[in-house]
């Protein structure tokens, strides 16, 4: 395994991406404070080491992708972390966002579908850092009723639709963010779950994902 080092290059880098999403109109310190502690290098194949920090999705295993910084950022600022806040990520991929949630402190329980990228997982050392992120291999749209109920829910994957199993499992007064609607370009919802199980929907702006699937892919 090649070895990774965290260099003043690639800091020096990251501060410039920083600088970048905020003049996209990202405005939580938190969540630009976490996005530069974590080397985005460190999830990406050798070859894409001094391009790591340009604002834009790179493939990585299985046929998926790394998400463009600017959406990472975009959704989590959604999501409206807090410390100790208990969230479920669904489309774990390269364990980067769920890396910049838990960087904020919050406790991660993420499901990927990839059987190859949820393998990849268990040998990744800068995991180790964060105790706080739990990696289930299963079918996102089932979600983990055994953990639930959940603060915060985020989805990583073009969803078709509001997966109502997911939705169980938000607590009252919780929030989903997640890009909704199949074809180029999806527009990221996000729900906050009332008392009597329906929910309150709030509707941002377009992204282009990966689409969310049913089953596990072994």
């Amino acid at each position: 395994m090649r070895k990774l080092e965290d260099t003043y290059q690639h800091k020096g880098l990251r501060k410039k991406l920083i600088d970048q999403l905020r003049t996209k109109g990202i405005t939580s310190e938190l969540v630009l404070e976490a996005m530069y502690n974590i080397p985005r290098h460190f999830f990406l194949d050798s070859a894409f080491d001094k391009i790591a920090y340009e604002d834009r999705a790179f493939p990585i295993a299985a046929d998926q992708t790394i998400s463009q910084p600017y959406t990472v950022a975009y959704q989590t600022q959604l999501l409206n972390i807090h410390r100790n806040d208990k969230v479920l990520e669904i489309g774990t991929g390269s364990a980067y966002q769920a890396c910049v949630l838990a960087e904020m402190g919050a406790w991660i329980y993420t499901v990927e579908r990839q059987r190859k990228l949820f393998e990849m997982h268990k040998s990744f050392f800068f995991k180790g850092k964060y105790p706080n992120i739990k990696f289930f291999y299963g079918d996102g749209f089932e979600g983990l009723a055994t953990y639930a109920p959940f603060d915060k829910i985020l989805i990583t994957a073009a969803a078709p639709f509001i997966p109502p199993k997911l939705v169980e499992q938000l607590k009252t007064g919780g929030l989903m963010v997640l890009p909704v609607d199949e074809g180029n370009m999806q527009r990221m919802l996000r729900i906050t779950k009332k008392a009597d199980g329906s929910y309150v929907q709030e509707w941002f702006d377009y992204f282009s994902f990966v689409p969310m699937l049913k089953g596990k892919n072994n």
